[in-house]
């Protein structure tokens, strides 16, 4: 045999060797499902009935334990087929309490089975070690407080608390109702039954007075920012916590002024007018963790996420902002006076004023089609009670 034959005869099977390993791991990486390195996001996955789902992208990587990957969830990582039956597990845990008692961890446990990435832990307001709270730390407002370390520093020096109060920190279970400014609470003769929650959250300047019938008279906390704070002194409940919500730098300027008591300046910037003073003391003052903001625009609702600045459409509206605060510290959750109905344009707006549902433009900020759709996935869920049925 020539010298070249016998080369030949040995390089062949080599060469046959070689290509069947080589496939061999190019299949496996196919039956593994590895992820590909090229359009990372829009891969899909081959389930075992054969079906084909794309890969769920996550908003930003510190929001997120991971991408959901199945055919069962939406692309913000909500159960597609959403059930107000209780899983088997909740179902043990809570089916034979009593009606009416309240249901201990129940609102975050109904939520992570709708929302596996929920994480329940998240303090309602800020305090001195505000600066542990990692995924806000890093943002400016309206998202976290960067830049304004030193300010909350100084301004939760007068606050000195930072809980809704001894009373009801220490309730084993917490029963929250947030109560929106829709003109659907009107002539529901709601009020009592609002005033039988423990902590009653109220948003903005809407009032209380000559509207007891059909909103109340309790308010544990009024949670609002510089524009829609109340304006005069005299429409203030007697006793309750002001909360602040910051949506830009400028804000926490202000909230350090009406701490300590000290004339309004800087109003440059401002998109109305705003409350010149604000008839608390500072322990009766508090500021609302930011991380409510965030999780409500981008987990929950989907806003975009414009590299963690404000922008179009990417501002979540202050009642959905409370209501993912209380999914988090509140065993129970209901609401009231939500939901805008476009179909009758000439129903009022808010339930004290008479402007008309028909004044409502598109808004720069908010996004009210995608923030509604969320909270009928809670309502569907049963993980709200949506006392007025305008959700």
């Amino acid at each position: 045999m020539k010298p070249t034959h016998k080369l030949l005869f040995v390089l062949c099977p080599m060469l046959v060797l070689g290509f069947i390993y080589y496939s061999s791991g190019k299949l496996h990486l196919n039956v593994w499902g590895q992820k590909p390195h090229n359009d990372a996001e829009e891969a899909t996955v081959v389930l075992t009935k054969g079906t084909e789902v794309k890969r769920i992208p996550e908003v930003e990587p510190d929001h997120s334990e991971g991408p959901i990957v199945s055919s069962v969830y939406d692309k913000q990582g909500f159960l597609l087929q959403l059930d107000a039956k209780l899983p088997l597990e909740l179902a043990y845990k809570y089916g034979n309490l009593s009606e009416g008692v309240c249901k201990p961890g129940y609102a975050a446990a109904k939520m992570t089975t709708i929302f596996p990435k929920f994480m329940k832990p998240a303090p309602m307001f800020l305090d001195r070690n505000f600066k542990r709270l990692g995924k806000v730390s890093n943002y400016l407002p309206p998202f976290g407080f960067k830049t304004q370390e030193k300010t909350i520093d100084n301004i939760l020096t007068a606050t000195k608390n930072y809980g809704l109060g001894e009373e009801l920190d220490s309730l084993s279970c917490k029963r929250c109702i947030i109560v929106g400014n829709g003109g659907i609470l009107s002539n529901k003769s709601l009020g009592s039954r609002i005033d039988d929650y423990d902590v009653v959250v109220r948003l903005n300047e809407a009032p209380v007075r000559g509207y007891v019938k059909d909103v109340g008279t309790k308010t544990t906390m009024r949670i609002t920012y510089p524009e829609g704070a109340i304006q005069r002194p005299e429409n203030y409940e007697k006793d309750s916590l002001f909360v602040f919500s910051a949506f830009k730098p400028l804000d926490f300027k202000w909230l350090k002024q009406m701490v300590f008591k000290e004339k309004l300046k800087n109003i440059d910037g401002f998109w109305k007018s705003v409350a010149h003073s604000v008839p608390r003391e500072p322990t009766k003052m508090r500021i609302l963790n930011p991380y409510f903001i965030q999780e409500a625009a981008f987990q929950f609702i989907g806003l975009p996420f414009n590299n963690g600045v404000m922008g179009k459409g990417n501002i979540p509206t202050l009642g959905t902002v409370a209501i993912t605060m209380a999914l988090h510290n509140c065993d129970e959750v209901a609401v009231a006076g939500f939901g805008y109905d476009m179909n009758t344009p000439h129903a009022p707006l808010h339930y004290y004023e008479t402007v008309k549902m028909s004044a409502i433009k598109e808004s720069w900020t908010h996004n009210i089609s995608k923030e509604k759709e969320f909270l009928r996935k809670l309502v569907k869920a049963n993980i709200i009670t949506d006392l007025t049925n305008g959700i």
